[in-house]
């Protein structure tokens, strides 16, 4: 609580929706909080804060989680929209930025709103000629991005699911190794599936595949040690835990049939990443060692990939890890998978920024830190290893990232001084970025006039006016 109470909060969009969710007047919730309907009225148009004791009271009222109340809404938030309404299609209507925070922080809903339709805008703008020729209705959400947002509105945590593994994990080894033969057994025993490592080529390009009748795990060679145990998880979470991802599947309600089967994949990796890094195991495991990403990694014999999505998963009541946020970035510096966490520091839409060096790492044992700042003051640190260069796929980056004043939790930051030390300043993306002198630009904000004069080159390309 001490941690709320440092900066005021306006939260009445989401007080009101939860009073319309619980189906009351403000005169009756107001009776149940034991305030005055005014008062209630007036937190609600955020004319006055909500203070530590109303959270407490409204926590034990109507038996809410406080921090998933106070945290900002993920999606259609004031810095993705203000990026929506960046785009060519509405640029010259010049939004004031006070709209744009008027809107987001009182209508979440239409923020939200906006927030699909512009995805919908965005996938026919990339396949224009397949939209053209479809058949039926084109989905408003594309699969993908569907399932990144349910994801980032649970959490990353699936408590049921989390819960089923973690049971089954309660009778089978810590040790990787034995884990594994364990696995087999147990597969092979309740689920009469064998497993079977076959040469590269006898897969044909595929790293795992499941002979339904002959009821066999075909597994490549290729596939290190933790990519089989891995495969081997999944495949008995698929059997054991089918109920509850079920249950999970129903409840989130997937618009369509391949949202459907993502989503069924999506968590039943989740399921596997979480029997072999069962939660309280783990999250003690990650505070003792202080997020030391290689000792962790090698403990639990996971890959980089693998342990870096399950500490985005640390979010169960009562017991939460950081709210670590996550990308996997080629050496191009394309962002081809991302969680948001509860602080992504860079646009949603485009690509990061070019000053933060994450992408530039190439060790896959050696974790490298960064202390970012971004435009409106608030720290990161970001914690970058490589991935190893196999057969499947070049050479990329997983990073980490967390709002710096969870840094002393972290191992790889030590000797960075987080509050006072020098940060690189980095932005949205170079076309919502305003800041005037960075030297790395690679295109002119949409936000603001060129200022170009042919007697003058400054340090930073595209010269811009301030207003």
């Amino acid at each position: 609580m001490a941690e709320l109470t440092d900066r005021k909060l306006y939260l009445g969009p989401k007080l009101r929706v939860l009073r319309r969710e619980l189906g009351l007047n403000q005169t009756q919730m107001a009776e149940e909080l034991g305030v005055s309907p005014s008062y209630l009225n007036h937190l609600e148009r955020n004319q006055r804060p909500l203070t530590a004791q109303m959270l407490l009271r409204l926590a034990n009222t109507y038996d809410i989680d406080i921090r998933d109340f106070t945290a900002q809404t993920q999606e259609g938030g004031p810095g993705e929209l203000s990026e929506i309404l960046s785009d060519a299609l509405v640029r010259d209507i010049g939004i004031a930025r006070d709209e744009v925070l008027e809107v987001a922080e009182n209508y979440p809903g239409v923020s939200e709103a906006i927030a699909r339709f512009y995805r919908a805008l965005s996938d026919l703008r990339r396949l224009p000629g397949e939209a053209a020729d479809r058949s039926g209705p084109a989905p408003l959400v594309a699969p993908i991005d569907w399932l990144r947002e349910t994801i980032s509105r649970a959490g990353n945590y699936f408590a049921e699911i989390d819960a089923g593994a973690e049971a089954i994990a309660a009778d089978l080894p810590d040790d990787p190794a034995l884990l594994q033969a364990e696995l087999r057994a147990r597969l092979k025993e309740r689920h009469g599936m064998s497993v079977q490592v076959v040469r590269g080529d006898v897969l044909a390009g595929t790293l795992r595949h499941y002979d339904m009748h002959r009821r066999r795990l075909l597994l490549s060679e290729r596939l290190p040690p933790s990519g089989r145990l891995f495969a081997i998880a999944y495949h008995l979470c698929a059997q054991e835990l089918a109920d509850a991802i079920a249950a999970q599947i129903a409840r989130v309600a997937p618009p369509d049939e391949d949202s459907r089967r993502l989503a069924v994949m999506a968590l039943t990796n989740y399921a596997a990443a979480a029997l072999i890094m069962p939660y309280d195991r783990f999250r003690q495991a990650t505070e003792q060692s202080r997020h030391d990403l290689p000792l962790l990694r090698d403990r639990f014999g996971v890959s980089t990939e693998q342990l870096a999505h399950r500490l985005t998963s640390l979010n169960r009541t009562g017991a939460r890890g950081i709210p670590f946020f996550m990308a996997r970035i080629d050496r191009a510096g394309i962002v081809s998978k991302r969680f948001d966490g509860e602080a992504w520091p860079f646009a949603r839409f485009g690509g990061t920024c070019p000053r933060w060096d994450a992408h530039g790492t190439q060790d896959a044992d050696r974790v490298v830190p960064q202390l970012i700042e971004t435009l409106d003051g608030k720290r990161f640190l970001t914690l970058a290893i490589g991935l190893p260069q196999g057969a499947a796929r070049g050479r990329g980056v997983i990073a980490l990232g967390c709002e710096a004043k969870h840094g002393g939790r972290i191992v790889h930051a030590d000797g960075i001084d987080l509050d006072k030390g020098d940060a690189t300043e980095v932005g949205p993306t170079c076309h919502l970025c305003e800041r005037r002198d960075c030297p790395d630009r690679a295109l002119p904000p949409v936000t603001r006039a060129l200022d170009l004069h042919s007697y003058e080159r400054t340090i930073a390309p595209f010269p811009f006016r301030r207003v």
